[in-house]
């Protein structure tokens, strides 16, 4: 969304480059759209034709150079750069808020895993050329108020916390060749991630049949025996009734004429 905006508000200065026909009226350009609110991004005007038209000219070749800066330069690598044209106030504040991102960038980076995502005020100070404390938290808070970056202040330990950083800077030529060899490291470490997912989907996919098999075979067996335990239960028990019965029969005869016989001797009556 940031991004966005920053492209929407530098598309009017990118419909005056077609008519900034000479170098000053160029040169004027680059000062009215880095001194704009909500321009963050500058590539595309960068590669006007008017613009680039800067390079050519003695008088006005430095502009060329302070919009490369601000493309993806720093506010020290302005100071450091002799010959530019003094910045404005608003210029001053949008490259000290841009320089501020790239450091904020760099804390917040997950590869750099031995750094704290956390700036002091003392560094930022020494680095932007401020003043005070007071201008560090102003410069700050501009900064999450511009949705450049979403931080915290600390002023008991005079720290900043970086939570999270918008890509509103430009990539350098130069920095090109090592972008594509990061996102060519990426790409190969998501190749084999998937690669090793893949093979570990065939290896589940292997076991759960292995499973099922094994429970078929296994369902298949016990129902096998359950059948011949019913039907040996079933025989065992009709022939155990028969030979039961059978046998208590003449028993109880042998009794009764026992105890007639008995009775008899005795003189009694049955």
């Amino acid at each position: 969304m940031e991004q966005e905006k920053a492209l929407n508000a530098l598309q009017p200065f990118l419909a005056l480059a077609s008519s900034a026909t000479s170098p000053q009226t160029a040169a004027d350009l680059v000062v009215r759209a880095t001194s704009a609110p909500n321009t963050y991004i500058f590539t595309e005007l960068l590669q006007t034709p008017e613009v680039q038209a800067l390079a050519s000219s003695p008088e006005f070749a430095q502009f060329l150079t302070l919009l490369e800066i601000f493309c993806y330069g720093s506010y020290q690598s302005y100071k450091s750069t002799p010959g530019l044209p003094e910045l404005t106030d608003a210029q001053l504040l949008k490259l000290r808020q841009l320089s501020l991102l790239t450091i904020a960038s760099q804390k917040n980076d997950p590869a750099l895993a031995s750094t704290e995502p956390a700036l002091s005020y003392a560094s930022l100070q020494k680095v932007l050329d401020l003043q005070s404390r007071e201008s560090v938290e102003k410069l700050v808070v501009s900064a999450i108020y511009a949705g450049l970056i979403k931080a915290q202040l600390n002023p008991k330990d005079s720290m900043i916390q970086i939570n999270s950083v918008s890509a509103l800077r430009d990539v350098s030529p130069s920095a090109i060749g090592g972008l594509l060899s990061s996102l060519q490291a990426l790409s190969a470490r998501c190749d084999a991630t998937l690669e090793s997912l893949a093979a570990e989907m065939v290896q589940i996919r292997a076991d759960a049949d292995r499973r099922a098999v094994q429970s078929a075979e296994w369902a298949a067996k016990t129902g096998k025996l359950r059948e011949e335990l019913k039907k040996a239960g079933g025989g065992g028990g009709s022939s155990g009734s028969g030979s039961g019965k059978a046998s208590s029969a003449p028993f109880s005869v042998h009794q009764r004429r026992s105890s007639l016989d008995s009775s008899q001797l005795h003189g009694q009556e049955p």
